[in-house]
């Protein structure tokens, strides 16, 4: 064996020890840095691309947010009394009102909610289709019988389904309220198309929908003040549970995944502390 083959058999092992010395303490980092990410990723904002939304304190927000019961049924109100006129919820059932994490209105409040609407049901038993009201188990109405007819009553225009309208849009909850507070006045010579309404924060600035909104349109009960603000950021809670209605449980995991990384990575680390203590 030549002085070159004996001195790198003679160093390869002392590569090896050093890598297999130090990889606890890099398995205890990379378990630690996966749940920093994970927690940041939870707690991210969508990015909205160059546009800059405004950005409330929400109630949901990770990794220990959940949404305020008061809230979700202020924010069903608005929906019900405004953005219903032209937005369908095809994939919300009333009966999603009362469970948990939601409004939770009571059994007998979402029946009531329920029975304010008629659907179409059948064959009867003489084959006809009738009317009824509609139960628990039927999904929310649509306001127009088909897109054609939705086209048709908004100039050109399909007004979107709401179920995951915050989950489909660049800039989540963030957006959504950016876009009921952001319609203005076009700043001067800035051309507009016929029919279309100045938004800061719609793609373009010109969007179709009229401002839905405005100062005591809707009634709220409980003495909370009924402004655009305040209706804007009660909706836009509303449709985050709709389009993830399981969040607050997805937050509790989150946090029990952070404890059981913190863990491991602690006995991973004293693991190898006592391992090459052992050996010196």
């Amino acid at each position: 064996m030549t002085m070159k083959q004996e001195a790198y058999t003679i160093s390869r092992p002392c590569m090896f020890t050093r890598i297999s010395r130090v990889a606890p303490y890099l398995a205890a980092a990379a378990i630690t840095a996966l749940g920093l990410v994970f927690l940041s990723a939870q707690d991210a904002k969508a990015a909205g691309g160059a546009m800059e939304y405004k950005q409330p304190d929400w109630t949901f927000d990770a990794p220990f947010g959940t949404f305020d019961r008061s809230q979700l049924r202020r924010g069903y109100k608005v929906y019900k009394e405004v953005c219903a006129a032209c937005h369908s919820m095809d994939l919300v059932k009333f009966r999603n009102l009362s469970q948990e994490g939601g409004p939770e209105f009571s059994e007998a409040q979402v029946k009531a909610l329920a029975a304010e609407y008629t659907i179409q049901d059948g064959p009867d038993e003489f084959g006809d289709m009738f009317d009824r009201p509609r139960e628990p188990k039927d999904p929310f109405p649509a306001p127009f019988a088909n897109d054609n007819a939705a086209r048709t009553a908004n100039g050109g225009a399909l007004p979107p389904d709401l179920s995951v309208i915050v989950k489909a849009r660049s800039g989540g909850a963030d957006y959504i309220y950016s876009l009921l507070t952001g319609y203005e006045e076009p700043p001067q010579g800035f051309p507009m198309s016929p029919g279309m309404n100045y938004n800061h924060y719609f793609d373009g600035h010109q969007i179709a929908m009229m401002n839905p909104l405005m100062d005591e349109i809707v009634e709220y009960e409980d003495g909370t003040p009924m402004t655009v603000d305040q209706y804007a950021k009660d909706v836009t809670a509303f449709l985050t549970w709709a389009g993830e209605p399981k969040l607050e449980a997805r937050h509790r995991l989150g946090f029990q995944v952070m404890i059981f990384l913190a863990v491991l990575a602690g006995l991973l680390f004293f693991a190898g502390r006592k391992l090459w203590a052992d050996q010196h």
